[in-house]
């Protein structure tokens, strides 16, 4: 009989440079674990690489300048820019920030509001709640220095549009700051228009395609070497992390090859089917602070094969308290183990008993991995997931 369930562990790796042969590195460091912390390798095991670790080691980095280049480029030199819906993060996107104000001698910033797409709050809720304002409105940015310009984030202790309009000038462009909801407002600006935003990035590029005006997405640029610098061709800048001052990290490109050789590694050395899978930010949402923590385009953008899909799962506390409500102890726990055996399921292989919230596994696995791992200093770029697939009925 099983007495654990799932068990996660994050293993600890060398520092991981440029230029490293990562599979051979994670498939040594998780050898070496099990060797030293006497855990086996079983069938349906889990390993999952950050994506950070990923990027560094392939070398996906861009400099300010290159980004610079490409989008004075592809704007055919613009004298100014409008970008809508950028996130608040210092990590995420002044270095992006800097880069376009370095393009262009105006700038016309878009914000969303009272918070940017993943939960990065802008100003205060009650006060725009008590205010002549609504989510509907256009507020200037005289506006919001006097209605909201004394607001600053609980958790970084500064106001987003005071530090974004001093990196912007810092680069000889000027800025204006606009709070709308609605895309199509950055045209009462200018026809110049870079989208900022992550998960939405389709459809509001395509609203403002409909209109007459020069739009690209920022999962545009940086699609393709600029001067030999490092790209990706499917989210371009998103994903993208602060390396240097002058420098960032890429959302890798090679991860779908790094886990595909990974897991032939791994079988080779183990005999087992292990899953492999890179996992960047986690799709959770912090209940205090009222951040989404997925500011990567995806949570996974590379696994094996058997990640794919949804959990096929019933809600056990349901089936305890309906269908078998009068039954208890042993007899309860052999029920529920024969109703998860013959799961009934339609043509497609989906539940049609009532089962639990369908997301992808790799949404859930990579969140679960992006809570264990951190983004500080655990040194555990690695993490490695026993038991994730077993049910009640698993022994």
């Amino acid at each position: 009989m099983r007495d654990l369930g799932t068990v996660v562990r994050g293993i600890r790796t060398p520092i991981i440079k440029e230029g490293d042969d990562l599979a051979s590195i994670v498939v040594d460091s998780v050898m070496n674990a099990s060797k030293n912390n006497g855990f086996e390798f079983k069938d349906k095991d889990v390993v999952a690489i950050t994506e950070a670790v990923v990027g560094i080691s392939e070398g996906n980095y861009v400099s300010v300048d290159q980004v610079s280049k490409d989008i004075k480029t592809k704007f055919n030199n613009p004298e100014d820019l409008g970008i809508v819906f950028p996130i608040l993060s210092r990590n995420r996107f002044s270095l992006i920030l800097k880069a376009i104000a370095r393009s262009t001698k105006k700038l016309y910033v878009l914000l969303s509001f009272p918070a940017d797409e993943v939960g990065n709050g802008i100003l205060d809720e009650e006060k725009l709640f008590n205010s002549k304002f609504n989510k509907g409105s256009i507020i200037t940015e005289e506006e919001y220095r006097e209605y909201f310009g004394d607001w600053i984030h609980p958790f970084t202790g500064i106001n987003m549009i005071d530090f974004y309009k001093e990196l912007i000038e810092a680069e000889g462009c000027s800025a204006e700051f606009v709070l709308s909801n609605n895309p199509l407002d950055i045209l009462k600006y200018t026809k110049n228009v870079l989208t900022c935003d992550i998960h939405t990035r389709y459809q509001t590029k395509k609203l403002l395609e409909n209109n007459d005006c020069h739009v690209i997405g920022l999962f545009e640029i940086m699609n393709s070497s600029v001067d030999g610098s490092g790209y990706n061709d499917k989210y371009g800048m998103l994903g993208s992390n602060k390396s240097t001052e002058e420098r960032l990290k890429l959302f890798p490109r090679t991860g779908q090859q790094l886990v595909e050789k990974i897991q032939k590694e791994l079988k080779e050395k183990t005999g087992k089917n292990i899953e492999v899978m890179v996992y960047g930010d986690g799709a959770f949402k912090d209940p205090v602070g009222h951040i989404w923590e997925l500011a990567d385009p995806v949570v996974s953008p590379a696994y094996t094969s058997g990640l794919e899909g949804t959990p096929n799962e019933i809600k056990l506390k349901y089936v305890s308290d309906n269908k078998f409500a009068d039954l208890k102890g042993d007899e309860l726990k052999e029920a529920i183990k024969e109703e998860i055996r013959n799961k009934e399921k339609d043509l497609k292989g989906q539940m049609i008993t009532q089962g639990t919230t369908p997301r992808r596994l790799t949404d859930l696995i990579g969140s679960l991995c992006d809570l264990t791992s951190g983004s500080g200093d655990k040194g555990t770029p690695v993490i490695y997931i026993q038991g994730y697939f077993d049910n009640l009925a698993s022994e």
